[in-house]
């Protein structure tokens, strides 16, 4: 089964997230921050992570640059998930190597095509 870390501040985006990914056949994992996903990355890497951008503790831009540069065996397709929508903030999370980018509010069919972009659906 094909694995899905989604880290968001949002205990509400959280739930929606992992009822979507598991109607899609997922393992969901979760994370508040994107400190707390950087340890659930060290102990078992998902397939893919859905990012949250604005956190608390660390963001999602920073959990990604550290995620990128980390020495890890295998990384993990990466879609940032934000309300972040302007052109200069999809262009800065595809150049620190997001896969793909949605926005908030998604459904269902949305992030279900965005992980068949990325090979992970």
């Amino acid at each position: 089964m094909r694995s899905c870390l989604v880290v968001d501040d949002s205990k509400v985006i959280r739930k929606v997230a992992r009822h979507i990914l598991e109607t899609l056949q997922f393992s969901v994992e979760e994370a508040e921050d994107g400190q707390q996903a950087l340890n659930r990355c060290e102990e078992s890497m998902p397939d893919v992570v859905l990012l949250d951008w604005n956190m608390p503790v660390m963001s999602g831009m920073d959990f990604l640059k550290n995620l990128r540069q980390a020495d890890f065996p295998r990384q993990p397709k990466v879609v940032f998930c934000t309300t972040e929508n302007d052109l200069a903030h999809i262009r800065a999370a595809i150049d620190a190597g997001a896969d793909e980018y949605v926005m908030k509010p998604f459904d269902r069919e949305t992030l279900e095509t965005k992980l068949q972009i990325v090979g992970a659906a």
